[in-house]
Order: structure tokens, then C-alpha cells, then sequence
């Protein structure tokens, strides 16, 4: 088996719905024979949440745990702080002990590559790794794009957080020239879009206008819908919750494309290695 890819999950601008396209991408990549490691990297824990582990504090090994032993340089338990979910895929979770991790990374060695370490520790194995991120710019994040081989950019379908996508790619840029000079942008997907409304479909001709020229903006949009909420609730991906539902067809439609992309990739570094 091939190293994992590793993509994060990545906007500034919270309530994107970043948990759900990590749950959903990464299950639905199950759903499609790959094996898939999720990491929650944002005190929160709302993927720790969606995928049903709601007592964080009796965890063991969280994501904390792991960056702690990293900084200290002691050795790693990534393997013992895996947890399986019913439906095909692994966490490494969150709790809010991770939030103290900021501060501890600005007087850390080497902080942008502390989250780096790990995932390098735990791609053999795995197809995908996908990193939820936190909603904000800080060293956590930056560590999650230093890790990344890609981004995915989730962006709610109105007016505001289509225009924090500026800050967020000049961010990208950043991290390309300083930090991971091999950090592509996989691609922008809308979610939580009313496709009823004209602001939804202004919304997304402006991003397409603006961006779609030097971005993949995906096909595929992610309607709203109450059963997408709900899952989170209930630790269940879309596919199971709302089986055969508008939202469960355009994640099913969006991993395929997300598949579709990685392996024209991978075709033109094939081609690009042979020349």
C-alpha cells in the first residue's frame, strides 16, 4: 500500500461545515475501498463529536497527547490513540486540552512541523488522511497545512464567508513559499446551499468568476438540509442517516470527483517522472 494522501479540511471562517465534509469525505472514501484516518485537530472536537465520541475527557490519547509527546521529543502513541468508527474509518480525537497547544507551539523547535511528525508516523497503512481544522489561522492550522500534501477549501454558499476566502489562500501561498513548498489546493466545495435562492446561485458564479480560473471549484454542491445537521447528533455519516437524500447523493457525487482529481494527479506524476 501506498503512503496516504493527506488533505486538509481548511477554512478560517467557522460554521462552513468543515466536520461534516470530513465526515462525509472521508466515509464515503471508505464506501469506495479506502482504507481512511480522520484527525481532529480543533479543541472543539466537533469531529470527535460527529462521529459519536462525546466524553473526550476520558480519552486516553487525543490529538493533545500526541503533540505533547512530539514537542517533548518522547516517543509517540499514535497507533494506541486510534479509534474505529461503525462505519469504516479511524479518528485520532480532539478535546479541549488541545487549545493550550497554541501557545505551547510558539516556543516549540521546529513548531510548524510538530503535526508533520505525526501524520508521517501514521501514513503508512492509510489511503487518505483527512485533517479538520479549526477555524482560525493560527499554529495549530498552520501545522495542519504543513502536514498536507492539499487543501480542500469548504465555503457556505453566501456573501461573507465567500469573500474570507481571500485571507485564507493568501494564507496557502505562505505556507507554499516557507514551510511546504508541495501544498496544492485540491479544490473549493460549497456547501449548505440553497439552491432555491438567487443569493446561493450569485454566490457561486462570483467564486467561479473570481477564482475558478486558478482553483478547482467542484461540480458538486452540498445542499442545506436539516438530516446533514442531525447526523452530527446522532455520530452517523449522511450515507446512513438520510440514505438516498439530495445531501447524501452530492457527497457521494463530490468523493467520486475528489477521487477522479487524485488520480489524474497521480497519472501526470507518473508522466512527469518517466520524462
Amino acid at each position: 500500500m501506498k503512503e496516504a494522501k493527506t488533505i486538509a479540511i481548511c477554512n478560517q471562517k467557522g460554521g462552513v461545515g468543515k466536520s461534516n465534509v470530513t465526515v462525509n469525505l472521508g466515509i464515503g472514501l471508505a464506501n469506495q475501498g479506502k482504507k481512511v484516518l480522520t484527525l481532529d485537530t480543533d479543541p472543539q472536537g466537533d469531529l470527535t463529536t460527529s462521529l459519536g465520541w462525546r466524553d473526550t475527557e476520558k480519552l486516553d490519547i487525543t490529538m493533545a497527547t500526541l503533540m505533547k509527546e512530539t514537542i517533548l521529543d518522547e516517543p509517540i502513541h499514535t497507533r494506541e490513540g486510534i479509534l474505529h468508527h461503525p462505519e469504516g474509518i479511524d479518528l485520532i480525537p480532539a478535546d479541549l486540552e488541545l487549545s493550550a497547544m497554541e501557545m505551547t507551539l510558539v516556543t516549540a523547535m521546529s513548531r510548524e512541523y510538530i503535526l508533520k511528525r505525526i501524520v508521517q508516523d501514521l501514513k503508512k497503512g492509510y489511503d487518505y488522511i483527512l485533517i479538520d481544522t479549526m477555524p482560525s489561522l493560527g499554529m495549530i492550522t498552520i501545522n495542519a497545512l504543513a502536514a498536507a500534501d492539499s487543501v480542500i477549501i469548504p465555503v457556505q454558499a453566501h456573501y461573507l464567508p465567500a469573500k474570507g476566502m481571500t485571507q485564507l489562500i493568501k494564507t496557502i501561498g505562505k505556507v507554499q513559499r516557507q514551510i511546504n513548498p508541495a501544498l496544492a489546493i485540491e479544490g473549493v466545495i460549497l456547501t449548505m446551499a440553497d439552491v432555491r435562492t438567487n443569493m446561493t446561485k450569485t454566490v457561486a458564479e462570483t467564486i467561479r468568476e473570481q477564482y475558478g480560473s486558478a482553483l478547482k471549484i467542484y461540480r458538486n454542491v452540498i445542499p442545506f438540509a436539516i438530516a446533514a445537521a442531525e447526523t452530527s447528533a446522532e455520530g452517523k455519516s449522511i450515507y446512513t442517516h438520510a440514505k438516498g437524500s439530495k445531501v447524501a447523493k452530492a457527497y457521494e457525487a463530490f468523493t467520486k470527483e475528489v477521487l477522479v482529481n487524485a488520480e489524474k494527479q497521480r497519472t501526470q506524476t507518473r508522466t512527469a517522472q518517466c520524462r
